[in-house]
């Protein structure tokens, strides 16, 4: 029996990739030395799964930023700002248009279907010149077989690239991105003509656009696609991979129909239903199914038995010798090696599989079902399942009771908007297009070492809590000398804004090395939630209170929403998503009033995933908004109409989901808006109507670049022209933690500056 991995953390176990790239773009090391840290990774990946007996190792799954931009980089895509001139497409070109340079912009990012990870937008129009322009697929390929390891090179298919892309810009809107398929397939077909000249037999396509809600016509690029392929793939086998959740009927009965495919991966983790369309509608004869029982977005351990039952029902249907064990989704998405966790509770560490540990359990699977089942190991994954299951530590029936008890009201401020915005005018008495930050500054060496020694106990508390004080003191001087309107502490204490809050919630465990890639050399440390979440006491308020004290303007008061912590999180499989999410609503809640009553007038609620976690289909979309929309105001709904409350989203396309924000009833949300070409403001333009304060993004934080006063004074004129002076925030797209004090100072003196113009301008008009 076969074992099969869609995909490999390629960050490393302790981020060895981070690291080599901040090094090469800081130009501390060579490129050399960043393509020598890559290799070794890859060697211990391939050798690691070919150790333990993976029969289908993927390779062309290592990327330096994200596999959609490394086909944009095989496609020869490049916009032509970045004056690339042809060739191989070289370090300069791939990270400006990942991260832009100093003289032009990045491309758009956003997030990969419903995950914390991040794609580069491909941006394509008519006079798109397309060409091979990256040879990364068969050069991986090469590399793994010079070690003596056959691998399945991996593509992101035809159709999905251009599903993911968006019309450049100066290209209509109604563009057809689907018409650019003739122009991509014959460079298709000079990779696979490589692959197989270098020995290749497998080659893996993913199309995961194909558990999205498909028309007829979407469908068809799929026939259309693999048909014109079939020629150059004869003599190859070919997988399909799909993942993150149910294909419909019609998508299976597309795909499966297609004669050049010889088999097709399916995720039947977050695909439950899948497993009946197979059954029902049946599985074409002599193919291979590539079945996704291990869970490649979460850190649990499989359920073996239950896998292995699924499994032999399956057998029935595809055939014995035609069914391969896999993982739902390439295992980029959850932690490396749970080896490498020597802190973490010996009884929580039992019932957890990092990627690693995913590995070993796909092909004990396969033995499994070839009749060599390893009873030592199936049963030692049983017992942790079952202690699981009755462990005291899990359920609190407290938690249980009151966070049942906040279903029976929809938790909605009694005064209207615009009446709150009036009192807190009053209270704050801002100027009009209010400047502020999302929340985060930068995070210095310096600042890192403080935490780590406070962290190992190389410091005392009174000498950390000095540290942050002073670090606090310096973020304020500076807002004040910027004259920023409404300050920020900066969040100095805080390593990330997800893990600050799950180190002091109940319900939560944390990791030494569970990192996991978010983009480029982006890594994030997500906490497990195991038990039922309960606040045993304040977490913010010692530190906004420091801050408020330090400044007489308004100081933010900083926290993550539930539905981020939630999104952000490894979260508990052994109930709805949706409990566990009311039970952090009202831990936060709980804090938000804190705050309340320590004077802070100002409280910003993150809640930067929301759109993450929206389903992949549209009829479930509903269900998913109202109770994610429904948490948020949980956590705010009893503040006095003096308080006002902010909220922040970023990288994600909101158009779609632009009531529900509405409806989240906050007094101001920023949201990211520069680095997709103000597509947000779209909204606007077609007659939403919007009446809370708002601070669409005015430069992009996730490149160096600094932006000009006039450029974001331009940026903000597009904003006034389809928004209300009154209710306009100036701000950047996101926090400021990733970016050094050089770039920060200069861009939010632009920015400032460009707000006293633009203040200037409209007293002028009246």
């Amino acid at each position: 029996m076969a074992s099969h991995i869609v995909g490999y953390p390629r960050v490393g176990p302790k981020r060895e990739l981070k690291f080599a790239l901040e090094s090469f773009w800081d130009g501390k090391s060579s490129a050399e030395d960043l393509q020598k840290v890559s290799a070794d990774l890859r060697t211990s990946i391939w050798k690691q799964m070919a150790a333990v007996g993976i029969k289908y190792i993927p390779s062309n799954t290592f990327s330096y930023y994200d596999q959609v931009l490394d086909t944009t980089a095989l496609l020869g895509a490049v916009p032509e700002r970045y004056s690339w001139n042809g060739g191989e497409i070289g370090f300069d070109t791939y990270f400006s248009m990942a991260r832009g340079n100093a003289s032009v912009p990045a491309m758009e990012m956003t997030k990969w279907f419903d995950t914390n990870y991040h794609f580069i937008v491909p941006e394509l129009g008519p006079n798109t010149k397309f060409s091979y322009a990256s040879h990364k697929a068969v050069s991986e390929y090469k590399e793994a077989k010079s070690l003596g390891i056959d691998t399945v090179p991996v593509l992101v298919g035809p159709v999905t690239y251009l599903l993911l892309s968006k019309p450049a810009k100066g290209v209509d809107k109604s563009f057809h991105l689907l018409s650019l398929l003739e122009h991509i397939l014959p460079i298709y077909k000079e990779v696979i003509a490589e692959l197989k000249a270098a020995g290749a037999s497998w080659v893996q396509f993913d199309e995961p656009a194909l558990v999205r809600d498909l028309d007829s016509h979407q469908l068809e690029a799929f026939t259309k696609a693999y048909t014109e392929l079939e020629s150059s793939l004869s003599g190859l086998n070919v997988v399909i991979e799909t993942y993150f959740a149910d294909v419909s009927v019609e998508a299976y009965k597309t795909i499966t129909a297609l004669t050049a495919i010889t088999g097709f991966g399916f995720d039947l983790v977050r695909g439950t239903k899948t497993l009946d369309v197979i059954k029902s509608v049946g599985f074409p004869s002599g193919k291979y199914l590539f079945a996704g029982v291990v869970d490649g977005r979460n850190i649990w351990a499989n359920d073996l038995t239950a896998s292995l039952s699924t499994l032999k029902d399956l057998e029935s249907v595809v055939g014995k010798d035609k069914l391969v064990v896999s993982t739902s989704c390439s295992l980029l998405h959850t932690a490396v090696d749970l080896i490498n966790e020597t802190k973490l509770d010996d009884e929580i560490k039992s019932w957890l599989a990092f990627a690693a540990q995913k590995v070993v359990e796909v092909n004990a699977l396969a033995k499994a079902l070839a009749g060599q089942k390893d009873e030592a190991f199936f049963s030692a994954n049983a017992a942790a399942q079952a202690s699981r299951k009755v462990s005291p530590r899990v359920t609190n029936p407290e938690v249980q009771k009151a966070a049942a008890a906040l279903k029976v009201s929809d938790h909605r401020r009694t005064t209207n908007v615009s009446a709150r915005l009036e009192a807190q005018q009053k209270k704050l008495n801002l100027p009009i297009l209010p400047t502020t930050t999302i929340g985060s500054f930068p995070q210095t060496i310096e600042l890192r070492r403080v935490r780590r020694e406070y962290k190992a106990n190389k410091i005392s508390e009174e000498e950390y809590v000095n540290a942050i004080k002073e670090e606090i003191n310096k973020v304020v001087k500076i807002q004040e000398e910027l004259d920023i309107d409404v300050l920020v502490h900066g969040e100095p204490e805080r390593n990330d804004m997800v893990e600050y809050f799950g180190e002091q919630l109940s319900g939560f465990a944390f990791t030494v090395n569970g990192w996991v890639q978010s983009y480029g050399s982006r890594c994030v440390k997500p906490p497990i939630i195991y038990g039922d979440v309960s606040r045993p006491k304040a977490m913010t308020v010692f530190w906004s209170s420091v801050a408020q004290s330090m400044t007489s303007r308004p100081m933010k008061g900083m926290l993550t929403g539930p539905v981020t912590i939630l999104n952000w999180s490894f979260v508990r499989n052994d109930q709805p998503r949706f409990e566990t999410c009311y039970q952090i609503a009202l831990s936060i809640k709980q804090e938000v009033e804190d705050l309340e009553a320590a004077g802070i007038n100002v409280i910003q609620i993150d809640e930067a995933a929301l759109r993450e976690g929206l389903p992949l289909r549209k009829s479930e979309e509903g269900f998913y908004l109202d109770w994610a929309v429904h948490s948020f105001r949980i956590t705010n709904s009893g503040v006095k109409d003096t308080t006002q409350i902010h909220t922040h989203m970023c990288y994600s396309n909101f158009n779609d989901i632009i009531h529900s924000i509405i409806d989240m009833d906050a007094d101001v949300i920023t949201i990211e808006n520069s680095r997709s070409d103000e597509k947000l403001l779209s909204v606007f333009r077609e007659g939403v109507k919007y009446g809370a304060g708002i601070g669409p993004g005015v430069y992009d934080i996730h490149s160096p670049r600094i932006p000009s006063a006039e450029e974001i004074a331009d940026r903000a004129r597009k904003m006034l022209a389809v928004l209300e002076a009154n209710i306009l925030w100036i701000n950047p797209d996101c926090g400021l933690k990733t970016r050094k004090y050089p770039e920060v100072n200069p861009a939010l003196t632009n920015m400032v500056a460009a707000a006293k113009k633009l203040r200037t301008e409209l007293a002028g008009a009246n």
